[in-house]
């Protein structure tokens, strides 16, 4: 997980994990200037600072290729993935030999997501489901399970926003084994950080990038 000022999710989520997978290492990378990462570190989780922030794409790039594990799940700590759907993704790359298991949010419109998010995201899902032909319902999932040997030797540019866009598409260009499962999405807890006209540009310029190189 990466943070920022998650001090009011972050025991939850920690403990949830724990329950669902208690072998798991819990890596956070952290730019709170709350106690996020005092609190974390209190329930067991591996804590890496990264002060002053420095952004989503590096700060996601430094957790995917920190971890330790064989199986990397990524989530976003604020309470609205579901915990319970990570020995499913491990086990889909585990077990059955994916690169890549992506936590599809939208088969239909989740509560928690306000419309302009939605429509925004299915107008983008449908855009890139052309360009890559199959259908990619969700490019910005904050949930997916990642082959520890798929992220050391993908290249993408970590700098800018919506890197989850190129995490996505730049396997399935290169003809990786990736699996789509849809999941259920929460309402976070906490206020959002996200930037949704900076999103939208580098979503667009991520799936142009990825498709013509």
């Amino acid at each position: 997980m990466i943070t920022m000022n998650e001090e009011q999710a972050v025991t939850k989520v920690v403990r949830e994990i724990q329950q669902v997978a208690p072998e798991a290492e819990i890596l956070l990378v952290d730019s709170s200037k709350d106690r996020t990462a005092e609190v974390a570190q209190a329930l067991g989780a591996r804590v890496i600072k990264q002060f002053p922030p420095r952004g989503y794409g590096p700060a996601m790039d430094l957790a995917l290729r920190s971890a330790r594990g064989e199986v990397i799940v990524t989530l976003d700590c604020d309470g609205s993935y579901p915990t319970s759907m990570i020995p499913v993704l491990a086990r889909l790359v585990l077990e059955d030999g994916y690169d890549l298991v992506d936590g599809a949010r939208l088969k239909t419109k989740p509560a928690a997501m306000p419309w302009p998010n939605y429509l925004a995201n299915a107008g983008f899902a449908l855009l890139a489901s052309l360009m890559f032909l199959r259908w990619l319902p969700d490019l910005h999932s904050g949930m997916r399970a990642y082959r520890r040997s798929l992220i050391q030797g993908l290249a993408y540019d970590h700098q800018g926003a919506a890197l989850p866009v190129e995490l996505l598409t730049r396997p399935i260009k290169n003809g990786n084994k990736v699996k789509i499962i849809h999941i259920d999405y929460q309402e976070r807890i906490g206020a959002s950080t996200m930037r949704p006209l900076q999103s939208a540009w580098w979503t667009l310029r991520r799936l142009l990038t990825v498709r013509f190189s």
